[in-house]
């Protein structure tokens, strides 16, 4: 069917004047022939809608508008069109409205739909109605709770009423903040729109820096033109856990030894197992040696060579840490935990960064490391993005934690979630976003009874939530505001379908793209989509 509606406003003035004369007479007629008149009730309603309209006009400045609205059935035989007919009208009477066949006047009616702005007046007697401007706005097509910023990109269409969502993380004038929760089970959609953010959003020159754990962005990677870089026993590039970068601490500001101190104790919380205060100060202390056998203390001036900042060589490595350790008898179990980094298989961490990070587009893949070993390249990276983030304030950026259960899980600790909370807090004043990703809801609730998947959570103004099962709907609910019928909603979404909790408004979202998007992120496999007659 298509449905077709046309407004004429009128001229308040003269509907104030008539229904002042409409009232004044049905009024008295009320008062003298009340008890005669058999239409007692209907005159009435009118007296009265005819008082609230006056009313209406006058007092809330609305207008008042003459409303048409035409329905173009068709069918591919008369009995399937006596069908839909019925039907249409069962729907509209058990919603209250009037509805009357064109009988003899089809060609008209017909008119009336096409995109010719016409409305027959042969008709428009038959169908007007009075609406204000109130009631008016309610026929608008796009009314539901829709998305529409003026600078977003283009997210999906909404699944009840098919209308467009375009978000702008980024407007901090309506978001709090640009984070993005994007929770979902495995194969329902969740990578796909990661990416497709990834595209869109390097389209528009906004820096993106991603840990890639499961190697499924080296497609997009090849065809964005972006850096692809990969650590691991068989890779070629290196990174220096110890390195101190310049653009660590903002310019103005002063710190370099003590801000990389405490980023490094969570990363040999990791390595050394849940660390007390005491293990915690005598690291500190041996970490503070093995930068001084370097000259690099807490002075900043330390860090400079002349007019240029240290660079990589001039750095210590774990091998000069293992060193310091094995001097001390209180240390030997901190040393004999970092042979593996320093001699044995996963000794790649023994070296001097051989790495540039310009590029707009950066992937970390650290799928070679294994999946014991994940956590440690993702940490190293999200140090690293972190420092680009907060590089230069006026630009937009993204950092995106895929699997993030690793590192804020039962797997992590305290202190290495407390650095991935402290991004997703921070990141605002940098004009940044992060945006977790995982399948593994229960995982990110599960460290310190889930106050830190919870922070996350909350602090994140976009939540997509795609299909998850039952178990994980439960855990998920104790921790973001899901009715019961959202609940219901998230266990019977479809592949490619999310609910989005975007500022205030929830919506249910069918992600869309374009054929040329799909084969950029996905290669090969749009040939195979084809010919399956799918979308996704």
């Amino acid at each position: 069917m298509n449905i077709s509606i046309f407004y004429e406003k009128q001229d308040s003035y003269k509907t104030i004047k008539d229904l002042t004369y409409h009232i004044g007479n049905v009024g008295v007629e009320l008062k003298e022939n009340n008890q005669n008149r058999e239409d007692i009730d209907i005159a009435a309603f009118a007296y009265n809608d005819a008082k609230y309209i006056r009313k209406e006009i006058q007092v809330n400045n609305e207008d008042i508008y003459f409303l048409y609205i035409y329905i173009n059935i068709y069918a591919e035989d008369p009995k399937e069109l006596e069908y839909y007919l019925n039907k249409i009208e069962g729907i509209t009477q058990s919603k209250g409205m009037q509805t009357r066949r064109a009988n003899f006047r089809q060609e008209e009616t017909f008119t009336s739909c096409i995109p010719i702005m016409e409305n027959p007046e042969v008709i428009k007697e038959v169908a007007r109605r009075n609406i204000l401007t109130s009631g008016l706005i309610s026929t608008y097509p796009f009314i539901s709770s829709t998305i529409f910023d003026d600078e977003g990109i283009f997210i999906g269409t909404n699944i009840y009423n098919n209308s467009l969502v375009f978000v702008d993380r980024y407007n901090t004038e309506k978001y709090k903040n640009a984070n993005i929760c994007i929770f979902g089970t495995s194969g329902a959609g969740k990578s796909f729109y990661t990416k497709l953010l990834i595209l869109r959003y390097k389209l528009i020159g906004i820096k993106q820096y991603i840990i890639d754990p499961e190697r499924e962005y080296g497609i997009l990677c090849e065809k964005l033109k972006g850096t692809q870089i990969k650590i691991g026993p068989n890779s070629n590039t290196y990174i220096n856990i110890l390195d101190i970068r310049k653009e660590s601490i903002e310019e103005g500001e002063s710190g370099y030894l003590a801000t990389k101190i405490g980023k490094l104790i969570g990363f040999f919380n990791l390595v050394f197992g849940e660390l007390n205060e005491e293990e915690k100060a005598i690291l500190e202390e041996k970490l503070i040696e093995t930068y001084k056998n370097k000259r690099i203390t807490f002075d900043d001036k330390s860090l400079w060579k002349g007019n240029e900042f240290k660079t990589s060589k001039d750095m210590p490595l774990l091998e000069d840490l293992y060193n310091v350790l094995e001097k001390d008898e209180k240390t030997q179990k901190f040393k004999i935990k970092l042979i593996p980094f320093v001699k044995g298989s996963m000794k790649f961490f023994n070296n001097y960064t051989n790495i540039e990070l310009e590029n707009d587009l950066i992937i970390a893949d650290v799928y070679d490391l294994g999946e014991e070993n994940l956590k440690y390249g993702m940490y190293l990276f999200t140090d690293i993005f972190w420092d680009k983030i907060k590089e230069n304030r006026e630009e937009k950026k993204a950092i995106y934690l895929d699997e993030i259960w690793r590192l804020i899980g039962v797997t992590s600790n305290k202190e290495v979630a407390s650095f991935i909370y402290k991004i997703f807090k921070t990141i605002r004043k940098y004009g940044g976003s992060s945006v977790a990703i995982t399948q593994d809801i229960s995982d990110i609730f599960s460290l310190e009874n889930g106050i830190y998947g919870k922070s996350i959570l909350n602090n994140s103004s976009i939540k997509t939530f795609f299909a998850l099962e039952e178990e994980n709907i439960k855990i998920l609910s104790e921790f973001a505001n899901l009715s019961d019928k959202e609940k219901i909603e998230i266990k019977s979404l479809k592949r490619g379908e999310c609910l989005m909790f975007v500022g205030e408004n929830h919506i249910l979202t069918k992600i869309e793209c374009s054929d040329k998007e799909k084969e950029i992120l996905e290669g090969n496999k749009i040939e195979n989509e084809k010919n399956n007659n799918s979308n996704w």
